[in-house]
């Protein structure tokens, strides 16, 4: 175990985030997320809970919801893994915090802005391929603000890469400190600011109770499982694509040779088509976040092949 908790654990994520000791260092997170917009001094901790309205519905759990002291209602969520339709249960749960606001028999209508931020462990593919996606009520024409009642921004963690060197404001050090502080002895600018210092206090986990450390090692054991079933289930997926791709490969291949005669061309094109598939499957374990050495396993490339598609990826995205 190291010496800070991994804050992508359920116990972790809410430990720095969910809690009244804490309460400062998320004021903090989320000023400097809505830095230039909104200026939180104080915050209020809302039930997480939100029970269906009718027999047979489904309720709510969230992760942190909180309202502030200007009136804003803030849900915070971590996702670790990929799902269909995450964009709609992102406004699923923003909508049904606008619905709570509205008293029976009132006819007024006046409710509070709903913010959504989400922490995302991953790269969604109806994603585009940046870190922060901010979304928010406008004219599609003109682009003037139709509405400040609702609010989202989505943070695709993988897309964040930066070294602690290349943070260049005080928002990026605090996305690096969060990816990164499970790996450190010390805390990153720990002595340059505060929050960092009271993180630091928080989330070591010497300071962790019997009990509570009971609890973190097996939100820390669902954590890697709930990983190694995702990275499992893409890498079959794709042995899948890259088996029926070669297939079709050699077909093509054969094909080739055939047309023109020559031994040669059922072998390049055979070749080609493995070649060409191998390198779309490695496109997209790129898009998923996948470590070059997880690609190479999967799809035989070498990381230099593998670096050099990162790249054209990153050239197409910007």
């Amino acid at each position: 175990m190291g010496k800070f908790i991994n804050p992508f654990t359920d116990v972790g994520f809410k430990r720095i985030f969910g809690q009244e000791i804490s309460k400062p260092l998320l004021i903090d997170f989320l000023n400097c997320l809505l830095k230039g917009e909104r200026q939180i001094t104080d915050i209020q901790f809302l039930d997480k809970e939100r029970l269906p309205d009718r027999d047979g519905e489904r309720g709510l759990i969230y992760d942190v919801y909180c309202k502030t002291d200007t009136g804003e209602h803030i849900i915070v969520e971590m996702q670790n893994r990929s799902q269909l339709h995450f964009k709609d249960r992102a406004l699923l749960y923003l909508s049904r915090a606008i619905i709570d606001q509205c008293k029976r028999g009132s006819m007024t209508y006046e409710i509070s802005a709903v913010y959504g931020v989400f922490f995302m462990n991953f790269r969604q593919s109806d994603f585009e391929r940046k870190f922060r996606t901010d979304v928010a009520l406008m004219d599609r024409h003109s682009g003037q603000l139709f509405s400040n009642k609702l609010r989202m921004i989505f943070l695709q963690l993988p897309e964040f890469s930066k070294q602690a060197e290349e943070c260049e404001n005080y928002f990026e050090r605090w996305i690096y400190v969060l990816k990164n502080m499970e790996i450190y002895d010390r805390m990153p600018w720990a002595a340059q600011y505060a929050a960092f210092k009271r993180l630091s206090e928080i989330c070591e986990t010497a300071a962790l109770t019997s009990q509570e450390r009971d609890r973190y090692e097996e939100s820390i054991k669902v954590y890697r499982d709930n990983i190694a079933v995702y990275e499992g289930a893409i890498a079959e997926g794709m042995a899948k694509g890259l088996e029926q791709g070669l297939e079709q490969g050699r077909e093509e291949g054969r094909e080739e040779g055939r047309e023109e005669g020559r031994e040669e061309g059922r072998e390049e094109g055979r070749e080609e088509g493995r070649e060409e598939e191998r390198r779309n499957v490695a496109r997209k374990l790129i898009a998923q976040g996948m470590t070059t050495d997880f690609i190479s396993q999967v799809t035989n490339l070498t990381p230099d092949q593998i670096e050099s598609l990162s790249h054209q990826a990153e050239e197409q995205t910007n």
